[in-house]
């Protein structure tokens, strides 16, 4: 059985999933799903099935002819006319299982969530551990019906996102470029760990304005991007669900590393936290020395 988990944030089971890792999965899946019968689709947990029509069960007898990505959500086509589409979350599990296991689910009882069966006796699981669900799963004629894929801004690493085009994106916006970068409606698949990775790559303060951003720092960032992505999803690729989150981790160069060293200069990685996820920047590379105020503390430093 290979097991893929999405971790969770501050230091708990390891790095949540972003753009690569979702491709590696996808990649994974793909590999192993594509060509095979859905037999049985079976869900566990109500609250994770966000859609009634088509039902569930219009998956049952059809051959899965393709797995993608869009943004951070996977997109399992059976056939041109139905697709199961789900988006892990913060505590989301993948369960990819050679041979199934002939164990009956108990709704609430369990933390699988859905159970997908494959005609050569394979097939997956998705689960969710914690108290807050999230883990979504929608079945869908159309992978643009579901909402969260049809807000999708352009994906990063496509061939006609230019920096051109990253440059007409920045212009005018008043915001933090680390929100920017995490915002799904502008940039799809980029999420806090590689945000602050890119940061980092490009030299750059995670609060500065992105409509501020000069020539040679727009260039900077763009490189910075596509390279740390592009790194992570070659990193990614080929490697089995329950590899992912150690390899993402294992790639950060700030990241989860509050009180270690940069690996740049060797100035002491720094963290900033908010609610329910923390950021890291080093001082030297990116704030020209300066610390950024802990939230628990004190106000944000402009």
């Amino acid at each position: 059985m290979w097991t893929w988990r999405q971790g969770r944030h501050m230091g708990e089971d390891g790095p949540m999933p972003e753009m690569p890792e979702v491709q590696g999965l996808v990649d994974f899946l793909g590999e192993r799903a594509a060509g095979r019968t859905v037999r049985r689709a079976q869900v566990a947990a109500i609250s994770a099935l966000k859609t009634y029509d088509p039902l569930l069960d219009a998956l049952v007898d059809r051959e899965i002819s393709d797995v993608t990505r869009r943004g951070k959500f996977a997109v399992i086509a059976a056939g041109a006319e139905l697709h199961l589409v789900f988006h892990l979350a913060k505590a989301g599990w993948l369960r990819w299982y050679e041979k199934l296991p002939a164990t009956v689910i108990k709704p609430g009882r369990s933390p699988i969530a859905l159970r997908v069966a494959l005609d050569d006796g394979s097939g997956f699981d998705l689960t969710e551990a914690g108290t807050k669900k999230s883990l979504a799963v929608y079945v869908v004629r159309d992978p643009a019906d579901v909402p969260g894929v049809a807000r999708l801004g352009p994906d990063p690493l496509d061939d006609a996102f230019t920096r051109d085009a990253f440059a007409r994106i920045l212009a005018g916006r008043r915001t933090q470029i680390k929100g920017l970068l995490r915002d799904q409606s502008i940039i799809a698949g980029i999420g806090n760990a590689y945000s602050d990775e890119i940061l980092h790559a490009a030299r750059m303060s995670p609060y500065a304005l992105a409509a501020e951003r000069s020539e040679a720092e727009i260039d900077r960032l763009y490189e910075a991007m596509r390279t740390t992505l592009g790194a992570a999803v070659k990193a990614a690729s080929g490697r089995p669900p329950a590899d992912l989150k150690d390899a993402k981790r294992r790639g950060m160069a700030v990241h989860g590393r509050s009180g270690e060293t940069c690996p740049i200069c060797g100035d002491t990685v720094r963290s900033v936290y908010f609610a329910d996820r923390s950021l890291e920047y080093c001082p030297t590379c990116q704030t020209g020395g300066k610390t950024l105020a802990d939230r628990r503390l004190s106000r944000l430093l402009k």
